[in-house]
Parts: C-alpha cells; structure tokens; sequence
C-alpha cells in the first residue's frame, strides 16, 4: 500500500531527482513548483506527506507549512521541508512551524527516502512500505499479503487498505467519516456506510482463520483494531 506524496520544489533538477527517487521507492508522486500550485493540489486531493522546499517563487514554503498545521483538514499532514537554508535557527524555524523532519540542501536522495519512510513510521505506518505486525497479524505492503500467524488469507484491495490503516492505529476508535477520508480519500465522494459493508467483508475474510473479532465495533462512534488477546 504506496502513499502519496506532494514534492513542492520550483528548481526542476531537483523536483525531478526527488520525484523520482520516492517513486522508485513505491510512492505515488505528484508535483507543484509554488505554494499556489501546492495549495490548489492539496485541495483537490489530500497527499500522505509532503516535500516542501522553504524558497518558493510565490511566498515562502514555510508560510504554507503555517497555514496547514491550522487547517483542520491538514493539520495531521506529514511534512518534510528540504531546503538550502542549514543556519540552526532556521532549522529551529522549520521545526517549531510543524515539520516533521529538516533536510538540507543538498542531499543524499536515499538519505531522503529513508526520512521518508521514518516520518511515515512515526505518523502513518500503513505507507511506510514495511511489514506491520500486530497480535497474530502480519501485513506486508510489498506483497500485498496478509498473514494471521503465519496463514494467508485473501482479500480486496480495500479490505486491505482498511485492514493496513488499522493496524497503523491499533486500539484507536475511528468514526466512519475518519476512515472514510484516511482510507478512501478526502476527496472520494462515497457514502459512510460503505464503511461497514467493508468492514463486513473484512470481517468475512479473517473468518477462516478465526481472526474476525480483531476488527471491533464501538457503538455510536466507530470501529477499532483489538488488543492482542481481548478478541
């Protein structure tokens, strides 16, 4: 399960070098070169994480970091600013504005990767592009395969995806709007109940092997991953 990347960077060799080195790693790419572009494409459609360099055409990266970490919609967004500014203040600058991580210009890219997925390791395992494990579960992105100690079991892709984000947050409560917008995308316009029917198929499908009560109901608020055990 690859996640989503924005890298706003107006410098073309360098857009192009950190495009492709997170799409290399299994990450779906997209490109704004301003903060007007950025903002328009978070809008459209809200990334997993951004690579956002500080200099800017338009206004200054971190004026966009801002304005993120106060939006509501994005204010759980991963950020890394990469930028040529290494003085510590401006490291202190960055950091305390919000970002996850400060990479400096110029950079190993498979240094960044890395950074990459240790921010996502931190915020949202499910696009780390690692193996989860969690209790008797085992999911491996790469593979797309699911393991209940050590058995296979088969499913779709959006079973796999919900079942992915939960084991990211275990014993977390998500409403079915949450699950619909970190799961599906904000920008996905489907019914909430969608999520039970696959909650409902996620279910089916640990039956097998006896894994179904892992994915919990909470009355009036949602649907969490058990803890180990309290099956």
């Amino acid at each position: 399960m690859a996640g989503s990347i924005l890298v706003v960077e107006d410098e073309p060799a360098i857009q192009e070098l950190v495009s492709f080195a997170c799409s290399s790693a299994g990450y779906e790419v997209r490109r704004a070169d301003s903060v007007g572009t950025a903002r328009e494409a978070i809008d459209r459609e809200l990334p997993d994480l951004v690579i956002l360099d500080w200099m800017l055409p338009d206004r200054p990266g971190i004026e966009l970091l801002r304005a993120l970490r106060t939006d509501q919609r994005t204010r759980g967004l991963s950020i890394i600013l990469l930028t040529a500014k290494s003085a510590e203040g401006d490291r202190v600058a960055g950091l305390d504005a919000g970002a996850d991580d400060y990479v400096v210009k110029p950079f190993s890219p498979r240094e960044l990767v890395s950074r990459v997925r240790a921010v996502f390791r931190r915020r949202a395992p499910q696009f780390s592009g690692e193996a989860l494990s969690y209790g008797p579960l085992t999911i491996d992105p790469a593979r797309h395969e699911v393991l209940v100690e050590g058995r296979p079991v088969k499913m779709g892709l959006a079973e796999f995806r919900l079942l992915s984000y939960l084991v990211g947050h275990p014993e977390r409560v998500f409403s079915r709007g949450q699950l619909l917008d970190s799961v599906w995308g904000d920008h996905v316009f489907i019914e909430e109940r969608t999520v039970d029917v696959h909650v409902l198929r996620l279910r089916r499908a640990l039956a097998p092997v006896g894994a179904q009560a892992l994915v919990q109901t909470v009355r009036g608020l949602g649907y969490r991953l058990a803890a180990p055990g309290g099956q």
